[in-house]
C-alpha cells in the first residue's frame, strides 16, 4: 500500500485497525475510519465512476465532499461521496455509472436498448 507514514506538518500516522471491504466483488483492505477514497487510492484504484453521456472515468477531484467525481455505490446506496465517507469493516463498494444505482459492470453488459 502506498501511504504517507510521516508528514512534515501532521506528524506520524496513529495506529489504526486494518479492515476488509470489497470493491466490485474484489476484497481489499484499508484502515477503519479513513475515507473510502483514501483506502482505494492506497490500493491503486483511481476510477470511482463513469459519466453517463461520454463514459469518461472520474475519481478524486476536490477531496472535500463538494464535487461528485468520487461518488460510488456503497452498501447499495448510490452517489456516496467516498472522499468524506469513513471506511468500515465489510463495506461493499461498487464502481458507479452516471448517477444511477446500477453498477458499472451491469451497464457494460447492456445492449443499445438498455437491456441486460
Amino acid at each position: 500500500m502506498l501511504r504517507i507514514q510521516e508528514h512534515p506538518i501532521l506528524g506520524s500516522t496513529e495506529e489504526r485497525r486494518l479492515v476488509t471491504f470489497t470493491l466490485d466483488g474484489r476484497e481489499l483492505t484499508g484502515y477503519e475510519g479513513e475515507p473510502i477514497a483514501a483506502a482505494l487510492k492506497a490500493a491503486g484504484v483511481m476510477v470511482h465512476r463513469y459519466t453517463a453521456k461520454q463514459h469518461k472515468p472520474r475519481g478524486i477531484f476536490c477531496a472535500i465532499g463538494r464535487c461528485t467525481d468520487c461518488v460510488m455505490i456503497v452498501d447499495g446506496t448510490p452517489n456516496v461521496r467516498t472522499c468524506i465517507t469513513p471506511l468500515r469493516e465489510g463495506m461493499r463498494v461498487q464502481t458507479q455509472y452516471g448517477v444511477s444505482a446500477q453498477p458499472y459492470q451491469e451497464i457494460r453488459r447492456c445492449n443499445k436498448n438498455g437491456e441486460i
